[in-house]
C-alpha cells in the first residue's frame, strides 16, 4: 500500500509554469499571476497515484511531496 501524502509543495523558485502538473491534476493546481503552479485544497481529493504523476510530470521538479510524518516522498 502506498504511503498516504499529507502536503505538497511547490518551489516557486524551480516552477517554470510550464503547467503539466496542472494537465495531470487540474483539479490540484492552478497558475497564480506570476505563472508559477499553486496548490488548490481540492487535491486532497486525489489518489495518491494521480498525485505522484503529477509531481513527476514537472520538468523542474519543483513538486515535493510528503508524508503524515513529514518525510519526502517525492522527488
Amino acid at each position: 500500500m502506498a504511503t498516504r501524502i499529507k502536503k505538497i509543495e511547490v518551489d516557486r523558485e524551480l516552477c517554470i509554469g510550464a503547467a503539466t502538473c496542472i494537465g495531470v491534476a487540474p483539479e490540484a493546481y492552478e497558475l497564480d499571476e506570476e505563472n508559477i503552479a499553486i496548490v488548490q485544497e481540492e487535491w486532497k481529493e486525489l489518489d495518491d497515484d494521480v498525485l505522484i504523476a503529477s509531481a513527476e510530470s514537472c520538468p523542474t521538479n519543483a513538486i515535493f511531496l510528503y508524508d503524515e510524518n513529514d518525510n519526502q516522498i517525492y522527488p
